[in-house]
């Protein structure tokens, strides 16, 4: 049980760094420092008072930089593969009790792919929030993604079966609204 639960945990931050990438890492470290989370051995790390202080600093510089209009756009733009990337790190370091080649397997396609479309989805609800409202629209996006990101980290390691819920309904959502979008035929006038 203790397995899934890990795998859920994995999820469930990767998608939130799919909202923001450095909050995930700091709760996590938070949560490994005070005991309350498991690390794998090689990340252990993330766990000390050395990494604790650096994400908060990071995460800090993150909100902040979110709210600058126009920055935002470009953020998103830059820190895509990061976002995957770190999907693919925090799932992987919360995945413990696997056997190398599954652990990083599942931290590719579930924690990378994850935070991935999550990142993207929210790049394209900026980038038409940039469009409609000239970047004034922004701060309630950028607080929305930041709020997601710290409630869905706390619930990830906290109640994870309600993350991974929360995970694929968001999925589903995504997957619907690329569909109608980009699949759907063009409306006759």
């Amino acid at each position: 049980m203790e397995i899934i639960l890990s795998i859920f945990i994995g999820i469930g931050l990767a998608a939130a760094v799919g909202f923001r990438i450095f909050i995930p890492f700091l709760i996590v470290s938070i949560t490994a420092y005070t005991g309350n989370l498991e690390l794998s051995t090689y990340f252990n790390w993330i766990g000390t008072l050395p990494a604790l202080v650096l994400f908060a600093v990071a995460t800090i510089v993150e909100i902040f930089s979110y709210y600058i209009p126009w920055v935002d756009n470009f953020l998103d733009a830059i820190s895509h593969p990061l976002a995957i990337f770190a999907g693919i790190v925090l799932s992987g370091a919360v995945v413990t009790d696997f056997p190398p080649l599954i652990k990083w397997s599942l931290a590719f396609i579930a924690g990378g792919g994850v935070a991935g479309t999550i990142h993207a989805a929210t790049g394209m609800i900026r980038l038409k929030s940039s469009a409609v409202t000239g970047g004034a629209g922004n701060p309630l996006v950028s607080t929305a993604e930041a709020g997601g990101s710290i409630s869905l980290s706390l619930i990830a390691i906290f109640i994870p079966a309600a993350a991974v819920i929360i995970v694929g309904i968001i999925t589903v959502y995504l997957s619907f609204m690329i569909k109608k979008k980009f699949f759907s035929p063009p409306k006759e006038n």
